[in-house]
């Protein structure tokens, strides 16, 4: 599987996403309505209220905000294998936003984007939150108008359907039955938020985050029938 596709031409990423305040009571007046109206399309019981839901905002880019970018590609030195990652990470959106575009602007021609769910999540939250923080779009992100075989990002969740578009795989699921590490052994996506507005403890997510690119790439390494990286083959 994937014998078209050369791994060093891809870039592995995930993101991690928090609401934009640290509950509702803090958020403007002016937000309010707007997230109460959201709100009402979110409850799942008679207990939920757009009060106590408020952690789900980091779902949405209109309502959350990025606090971590991290990015990892295969390459060989010296003959040995090595997978070189980079983080952008803090309280400043836009400053690691802009950072994490000047990087998709210097990679060389023909790489894609590859992340698990990306396509639906990562990549397009990405590029709302750029174009809010009136950031230009990379021309890697900027797929507006392009035909479906000139778009060459690839999204392991997608991969692993085999044309099956209502299964859902979760990464750790999907980690766990092709025998890789799980990425999930400290913290998961739902205790994101907590770790970062009540924790304080953005360091935690950021190894998180990218426990989570390590994973990418060691599917795509499964997919294709080679072995997965070891700790002494990523770089940081």
């Amino acid at each position: 599987m994937l014998n078209n596709i050369n791994l060093e031409k891809i870039l592995c990423l995930d993101i991690e996403t928090v609401s934009q305040y640290p509950d509702f009571d803090s958020t403007p007046e002016e937000v309010r309505p707007l997230w109460k109206r959201k709100a009402d399309n979110l409850k799942k019981d008679d207990d939920d209220t757009h009060i106590s839901i408020y952690d789900r905002a980091g779902i949405y880019a209109e309502f959350g905000k990025i606090i971590c970018i991290s990015t990892g590609f295969l390459t060989t030195k010296d003959g040995e294998r090595q997978f070189r990652m980079k983080s952008f990470y803090g309280d400043d959106e836009k400053v690691l936003l802009e950072e994490f575009a000047a990087l998709l602007n210097k990679l060389k021609p023909g790489m894609a984007l590859c992340g698990h769910n990306g396509k639906e999540f990562d990549f397009p939250y990405i590029c709302r939150r750029m174009v809010i923080h009136g950031i230009e779009l990379p021309s890697m992100l900027d797929i507006s108008g392009k035909k479906p075989w000139e778009i060459t990002h690839l999204d392991t969740m997608e991969l692993w359907k085999f044309g099956d578009y209502k299964n859902y795989t979760p990464l750790n699921l999907l980690a766990y039955i092709l025998g890789i590490p799980s990425p999930k052994d400290d913290i998961d996506g739902s205790q994101v938020g907590h770790v970062y507005w009540v924790e304080k403890d953005l360091e935690r997510i950021v190894t998180y985050c990218r426990k989570d690119v390590i994973t990418v790439m060691q599917i795509l390494l499964k997919l294709k029938g080679q072995t997965i990286l070891t700790e002494g083959e990523v770089v940081f």
